[in-house]
């Protein structure tokens, strides 16, 4: 992609997704994910209410009345993305592919940290490690990581999320809100996931196309596994192959909420045609609660 191309893609996200981050998002972004604890901010007179157990008992004798002690939290987090770029994401058969949707997302969960001085990473990956951005803060950072999602060409096809939670955990040590996008077209992370869950504030976000559960009826087509690249001929008219692969998605939906909900991590489901920004907000207001 030319640079000029490349920079207009860029900007247009940005205004998107920024001006979400901006009017819908930052403020419960800010309620969902917690500091680290509270520190000592000031101290100011007592008010009916306060909690007596803050009493600032020197400034107290020396003032002749009552002052407490005023914490406040220590905001300062890192946010981690988990970005899935197999081969697999670049489907859709709606207005936009999975990995539009993801890129889009990840943009929007990206400028809501920035809003709160937080420190955003990325990790790329496909069926080994495309990328590792370091935590970073900043306008600057976050396009950097734009523009990387935009332009960024997988070595391979395949997917192991497996390897993308172990690399997490063997780097990012501190406690961190981890976002994993992906289609989940893949399995046997369950030990990882429960690792990288314990030591982080992790979420999956699973990104599904309407073909992966409905497939049209079409008679005899070709299709093409992007991953595996294996080419099949299938007669899209029988009720039985189309209730299985019907079957086949449900399995692994229950599967995804099985193992994220077994391992105590967050968990949102969002299709191609549907609108990742309501799904992501009413998310993020469950936390609040």
């Amino acid at each position: 992609m030319e640079t000029k191309d490349l920079l207009k893609k860029v900007r247009v996200l940005e205004i998107k997704t920024r001006r979400l981050s901006d009017h819908l998002f930052s403020g419960e972004y800010h309620s969902s994910f917690k500091g680290r604890g509270m520190s000592f901010a000031e101290v100011r007179q007592y008010q009916v209410g306060d909690d007596i157990r803050n009493i600032e008992w020197n400034v107290t004798a020396r003032k002749h009345e009552p002052y407490i002690k005023v914490f406040e939290e220590e905001r300062e987090l890192t946010m981690m993305l988990l970005i899935d770029i197999s081969e697999s994401e670049n489907f859709g058969s709606t207005l936009q592919t999975k990995s539009e949707i993801i890129t889009e997302m990840a943009a929007t969960l990206a400028f809501s940290a920035m809003q709160n001085n937080d420190k955003i990473g990325v990790i790329f990956f496909s069926d080994q490690i495309e990328k590792y951005i370091p935590p970073g803060k900043g306008k600057s950072h976050v396009l950097q990581i734009i523009r990387e999602m935009i332009e960024i060409k997988p070595k391979s096809k395949g997917t192991n999320i497996s390897g993308a939670l172990e690399y997490l955990s063997s780097l990012v040590r501190k406690k961190a809100i981890v976002f994993l996008l992906s289609d989940f077209k893949d399995d046997g992370y369950e030990k990882p996931l429960k690792i990288a869950a314990k030591r982080h504030d992790l979420t999956g976000v699973r990104i599904w196309d309407p073909i992966d559960k409905d497939f049209p009826n079409m008679g005899l087509v070709p299709v093409l596994d992007p991953e595996t690249q294996e080419k099949n001929w299938i007669w899209s008219s029988s009720k039985k192959w189309l209730r299985s692969h019907k079957e086949i998605f449900l399995k692994q939906e229950a599967r995804f909420n099985q193992l994220f909900t077994k391992a105590g991590a967050g968990r949102i489901s969002i299709s191609t045609k549907e609108s990742y920004v309501s799904k992501l907000y009413q998310f993020f207001k469950g936390r609040a609660r």
